[in-house]
């Protein structure tokens, strides 16, 4: 259980290894990523993911790199990039429905016109039947 974890140890601040251990309230656990990358990425989750659904007792993280408990963490990134496309999907739709705004005021000019226009025929039709 996540409430059972007392310490994250990255065993090498100064180096990128993928071991690290894990120290539970009864247990303690060694680990190995299969990449060094891995083992950053997995630590901000559990990092974020402590700092969100612990209350109590968090666990400590030692001996790991300062990125993984930065601000700008993948977490971070990953928000960025969402929040990023749904302003751009946002804009694009702002943009089409400007589009298909202008497109249905032409239609209707164009409806107007050719109503007009078919008016005019007919009583030019009527016109020259007599």
């Amino acid at each position: 259980m996540l409430e059972q974890l007392r310490q994250v140890n990255g065993i090498d601040p100064n180096r990128d290894s993928p071991e690290f251990d894990l120290l539970f309230e009864n247990a303690f656990d060694q680990w190995v990523a299969s990449t060094a990358s891995e083992k950053c990425t997995f630590f901000q989750v559990l990092h974020h993911t402590c700092q969100r659904y612990l209350t109590d007792k968090k666990p400590e993280f030692i001996n790991c790199q300062s990125k993984i408990m930065a601000g700008n963490s993948i977490l971070h990134s990953a928000a960025d990039s969402v929040t990023s496309a749904v302003q751009k999907a946002s804009q694009a739709l702002n943009e089409r429905g400007e589009r298909l705004g202008r497109a249905e005021e032409k239609t209707e000019e164009l409806k107007n016109s050719a109503q007009q226009f078919a008016e005019t025929a007919h009583k030019l039709a009527m016109k020259h039947k007599c």
